[in-house]
């Protein structure tokens, strides 16, 4: 994985927010996602994508972030000497690091299946692409996960319909074998059965011996309301099957929320820009306004001003592990009108006219205050 500053990665300041750090994966996510990106860039766009989730995953986890924070890459790396890694860490156990090396020499070596040679199947990721409404309210989607499955032939043993896998007469079934080397007894994995403990003399012809064979599954993925970009749903069990009858890894589904043409979602709250037409802005009236769960009205008081923020409480989103529902949060966009004919451009100059003069600091209080600042300004200059 990239050595980069996990910050660098993101576009983020170092003291940056939760929330700023989960907004900028979620734009670098749907920039480079492979499925929005093929052709030459298909590489170089999964590369960032990877790159970028990576950061994600350490920089939203307090410890790790922490961690990192204190010992840069060293502290989060499972290889490295670190917090987080190395001996103490996720990268593995301290036992786990000494136990093989001195079990091989002194006849205390584990073995790394199950019984039998049984293996546990990899864990799989699919990144589901859902729109804000699906996100919001939950569904359920069906994806087609292409996969490793136990063979149906052979049940899962590797060996020919009416046989089944004999114990290893090289190892008696341990897959391991002990040779001594002078004072020392050493131990390594069986040469004729390569650890698994048994030997099939007879393979099934469908998976030659695996257990196993590849294929496509269709499954219903249920998704919680209240999902973001980077939220992962575990199916157990849903993963690659193990090797010899061992039990199935799991799927993690990782949710990718899409840009909306009208909302932007921070959190548990959504934000809208919410244009008003000049006549409106200035004598006030009502708006009909968009939400996730229909239309509203929304009086709009008399002398709004640009950029004015329209609270709509309960409208937003309800998080997915609980807490309240958020807001809707309008932000008005006072319009300029434009292609006037000739007698509206008259009206607007005889309105102009009757808002100069002394009138001007009742009608224009903004207008007025700013320009009190700048003659104040070019004052003290001496100008």
């Amino acid at each position: 994985m990239s050595k980069r500053d996990f910050y660098e990665v993101l576009g983020v300041e170092r003291n940056a927010s939760e929330a700023e750090i989960k907004k900028a994966y979620r734009r670098l996510a749907m920039k480079h996602h492979p499925d929005r990106n093929a052709g030459d860039k298909a590489a170089d766009a999964e590369h960032q994508f990877k790159e970028a989730k990576h950061a994600y995953e350490i920089l939203s986890d307090q410890q790790k972030r922490a961690a990192y924070d204190q010992f840069g890459h060293a502290g989060v790396d499972p290889s490295g000497g670190g917090p987080g890694g190395g001996f103490g860490g996720q990268g593995g156990d301290f036992g786990d690091i000494f136990g093989d090396v001195f079990g091989d020499i002194f006849g205390g070596g584990r073995r790394r299946g199950g019984q039998g040679g049984a293996t546990r199947g990899s864990d799989l990721r699919y990144s589901l692409e859902l729109s804000l409404e699906d996100a919001v309210s939950g569904t359920t989607v069906k994806v087609r996960i292409p996969t490793w499955a136990s063979c149906d032939t052979c049940h899962g043993s590797g060996a020919k319909k009416g046989t089944s896998p004999k114990s290893c007469g090289t190892c008696h079934g341990s897959g391991q074998v002990r040779m001594q080397q002078g004072f020392f007894s050493v131990q390594q994995t069986c040469p004729a059965c390569h650890g698994r403990g048994t030997i099939i003399d007879s393979p099934c012809p469908d998976c030659r011996g695996q257990g196993r064979v590849q294929e496509e599954k269709t499954l219903s993925v249920k998704v919680p309301p209240g999902v973001d970009t980077g939220d992962r749903i575990r199916l157990t069990g849903e993963g690659e099957a193990g090797e010899h009858g061992g039990p199935a890894g799991d799927l993690f589904v990782e949710t990718m929320v899409k840009e909306h043409p009208i909302f932007q979602r921070d959190g548990s709250n959504l934000y809208c820009e919410m244009p008003i037409s000049f006549p409106t802005a200035a004598l006030g009236g009502e708006m009909e306004v968009p939400t996730l769960s229909g239309k509203l009205k929304l009086k709009i008081p008399a002398g709004t001003q640009g950029g004015k923020m329209f609270r709509l409480r309960g409208k937003g989103v309800k998080p997915v592990r609980g807490g309240p529902q958020g807001d809707l949060i309008c932000r008005a966009v006072v319009e300029t009108p434009v292609k006037l004919t000739d007698r509206q451009k008259e009206l607007i100059k005889e309105l102009d006219e009757t808002l100069q003069g002394k009138a001007c600091c009742k009608h224009s209080p903004h207008s007025t205050s700013w320009l009190d600042g700048v003659k104040n300004f070019f004052s003290d200059m001496g100008l």
